[in-house]
Parts: C-alpha cells; sequence; structure tokens
C-alpha cells in the first residue's frame, strides 16, 4: 500500500506546448489526491543582462506571463484544482529546484514538460528538465 499522498504539485511553466501538457497532467492528478498546484514562470535573467533598463521589453514579457498564468489557473478552477502562481527571475532551472526544496512549500511531486523554449536543446530532455531531474530530491514526472 502507498503510504505518501500527493498534496502540493510544482508546474513550471515557460507558454510552451509542453508546458501546457505537463499542467493538464498535473491537474488530472491533482484531481485524484485531492492535490493543490503551483505554477510557477521564472524569467531567465542573465547577471548583466543587455536588456537591464528597458521598461518596454519587461512590462510586455511580464503582461504575456500574466496572461498565461491566468489561463493556466483558469483551466485549474474549471477542473476543481486550486492553483497558486509565482513569479521568479533568474536561472529558470536553480529556480525551479530551489523552490521545489523549499521546506515551507513542502511539495511531494514535480511535473514539467520536456524541451520548452530554452535555446539549448538536449539529445533527450530539454536542458532545463535534465537538470531537474537530476538535481531534484523530489520525484519529478517529465511529460513530452
Amino acid at each position: 500500500m502507498i503510504k505518501k499522498k500527493i498534496t502540493k504539485i510544482l508546474v513550471p511553466l515557460d507558454g510552451s506546448k509542453n508546458s501546457w501538457r505537463g499542467l493538464e497532467l498535473a491537474i488530472s492528478i491533482a484531481r485524484q489526491f485531492g492535490a493543490t498546484i503551483t505554477g510557477m514562470y521564472s524569467i531567465y535573467a542573465p547577471p548583466h543582462s543587455e536588456f537591464r533598463g528597458v521598461g518596454s521589453v519587461e512590462k510586455s514579457l511580464k503582461k504575456e506571463v500574466k496572461r498565461f498564468l491566468d489561463e493556466a489557473k483558469l483551466l485549474a478552477a474549471q477542473n476543481g484544482i486550486i492553483f497558486n502562481q509565482r513569479l521568479m527571475r533568474g536561472d529558470i532551472g536553480y529556480n525551479i529546484i530551489k523552490l521545489a526544496h523549499n521546506k515551507k512549500e513542502n511539495f511531494n511531486l514535480i511535473v514539467i514538460g520536456s524541451r520548452g523554449r530554452g535555446s539549448v536543446k538536449e539529445i533527450f530532455f530539454g536542458s532545463v528538465s535534465n537538470y531537474v531531474i537530476h538535481t531534484s530530491k523530489i520525484p519529478v514526472l517529465i511529460v513530452k
């Protein structure tokens, strides 16, 4: 008999089809276990960005991210799932792991789409999902 129960699922989102499929699968799992979902979007921000200070680019990106997260929240609500949103800046893989391992959050599962919008493509997985499966201390479900 399985003793662990899934209560909180982390779903990294980037606006890609695979991240959306990951969200749909996470909703299905959440319905079975009565779990909540936290959808996170991490904006890649290198330490010395040439776009620093360009307000119009940042406003446009934030608007797109907000729209995507609102659509995700609506889909979850239509399926009776509580959906929390998190927006982070910095290295995407690092941010996912940092949030997933946060003791206050207490996530049981990460559901992540492979090969999202990342510029570096690896053989089987995207670079972010590859980083997450190799550094996570909690179970990771990769959705293709």
